[in-house]
């Protein structure tokens, strides 16, 4: 039972990471997108969100490869929520419509 919660608990730090990391990606490309210097928003942005999910992996980790790997998978996890939630409506209604005027196979 310690095994598994040794385990659930990088889990979900690697979720939160994700969350982190993904959200802090999000939020910069719509204040980069605006300001008068978007390079140096996304430079350091991207310098301080790495440094903080690198620096906590290795904090998770503590030297155990199941660890790094779970919360790894809850990176990735965490990752297809947040690009999940960050679409935006419109896209997929455009989408749709724009493939309906594809031209017939032959």
């Amino acid at each position: 039972m310690s095994e598994v919660l040794g385990l659930i608990l990088p889990a979900v730090a690697g979720v939160l990471l994700g969350a982190f990391f993904f959200g802090g990606l999000w939020w910069t490309v719509r204040k980069g997108v605006a300001s008068k210097q978007p390079a140096l928003w996304f430079l350091g942005s991207l310098l301080l969100r790495a440094s903080i999910v690198l620096a906590s992996f290795y904090l998770v980790g503590r030297g155990h490869w199941e660890r790094w790997l779970v919360s790894l998978l809850g990176f990735v996890i965490a990752r297809v929520i947040m690009t999940r939630l960050s679409r935006e409506p419109k896209m997929a209604t455009y989408l749709a419509q724009e493939s309906s005027h594809a031209p017939e196979p032959r």
